[in-house]
């Protein structure tokens, strides 16, 4: 039986998935030079990713958020299995406003006018928590069995 979100999990993933979905779809086809940028503030954050062609970077990004957007906007997807996917992308933008130098200001969490954009991904990994954290998202246990004996 497939089962859908819980109404108050509706609006966070509608507006969530649309917003990483478009990205996505707006990176899929991105030129050379903002291949080059996104490339290198990911390698400045993350140094393994050097070893990838900015133009693949940049795709294997898209294909990411197009991803991770369409789990979020797609009702047959389990809230907790969206938010994991939320959870570890977010996690990689919050990654990137805490790693490249010039995003916050010196020996503070406050962001800087130029990191402002990457620090409002952390309302994502938030939310992203909040959907994997309810506890009325975990599975109830089954009842116990041997409560009739037990009375």
């Amino acid at each position: 039986m497939m089962q859908l979100p819980e109404p108050r999990d509706v609006a966070p993933r509608l507006a969530i998935g649309a917003f990483i979905l478009n990205s996505g779809l707006g990176k899929w086809k991105a030129d050379e030079a903002t291949a080059e940028m996104l490339h290198g503030m990911a390698c400045t954050a993350y140094p393994f990713l050097q070893h990838i062609e900015a133009e693949r970077f940049t795709r294997l990004l898209a294909l990411t958020e197009i991803t991770v957007g369409g789990s979020l906007l797609s009702p047959f997807v389990p809230t907790r299995l969206a938010g994991l996917a939320l959870t570890g992308f977010s996690g990689g933008l919050v990654g990137l406003y805490l790693r490249v130098p010039g995003m916050r200001e010196s020996g503070s969490l406050r962001p800087t006018q130029d990191g402002v954009p990457l620090a409002k991904d952390t309302w994502m990994l938030g939310i992203g928590l909040g959907f994997l954290a309810s506890k009325a998202r975990w599975r109830k246990a089954a009842p116990h069995r041997h409560r009739r004996c037990c009375r």
